[in-house]
């Protein structure tokens, strides 16, 4: 008795999860370093000591930072202008900003803040795809990006602990640093609408 050949197309029920598992485990320096940016920005040390609810809010946070820290190596290609798709086609960037934004409304000690801009820088590095990606250009140098990485990390923490909260003048550069932010993620989610040329 002879069985049926497999069609060329159909794969074993196993490989689904294979799948899955391969891609939620692939690149896993990109994961750890985005989960542990996304964990340390909730203040794991204040939040052993929170209820149930924001524990479980740092888990959900470290789940989506696993699944959203991997660098997207591939030519940029418009596929739709929905937030939500021009989102996870900018995760890499979304995820970085998002850490840095729960850690201002957290409030983490001094020793922590340090511990988020060199995670921060890290993953920035590991997941730029100019410098460490296959369709980055040839001849890109790579220390520049870094050198420029670590200076803006560097101005932006020191600029975090200049201490002019209880100062006459204190929104002055809170309102330029808010209106710098948002420029800048205006500038980094923008995508063109006509083609080039």
């Amino acid at each position: 008795m002879t069985t049926a050949p497999a069609r060329p197309g159909s794969r074993p029920a196993g490989s689904r999860a294979a799948l899955l598992v391969r891609r939620l485990t692939s690149r896993i320096t990109d994961r750890l370093l985005g989960t542990a940016l996304a964990v340390a920005a909730c203040d794991p040390p204040a939040a052993l000591h929170a209820p149930l609810l924001v524990k479980m809010l740092i888990l959900g946070a470290a789940a989506a930072a696993w699944w959203a820290a991997p660098m997207l190596d591939a030519r940029p290609v418009v596929t739709s202008m929905r937030w939500r798709t021009v989102a996870a086609r900018r995760r890499t960037t979304v995820l970085p900003a998002a850490a840095i934004a729960l850690a201002a409304a957290t409030g983490p000690p001094l020793w922590l803040v340090v511990c988020i801009a060199a995670l921060l820088l890290a993953y920035l590095l590991v997941t730029d795809a100019w410098t460490a990606g296959v369709t980055a250009p040839p001849d890109c140098p790579q220390t520049t990006p870094a050198l420029a990485a670590a200076t803006a990390t560097a101005v932006v923490l020191l600029a975090a602990q200049a201490p002019v909260a209880g100062t006459s003048w204190a929104r002055l550069p809170a309102s330029l640093a808010i209106a710098s932010t948002t420029v800048c993620l205006v500038l980094a989610l923008r995508t063109r609408r006509r083609p080039p040329g």
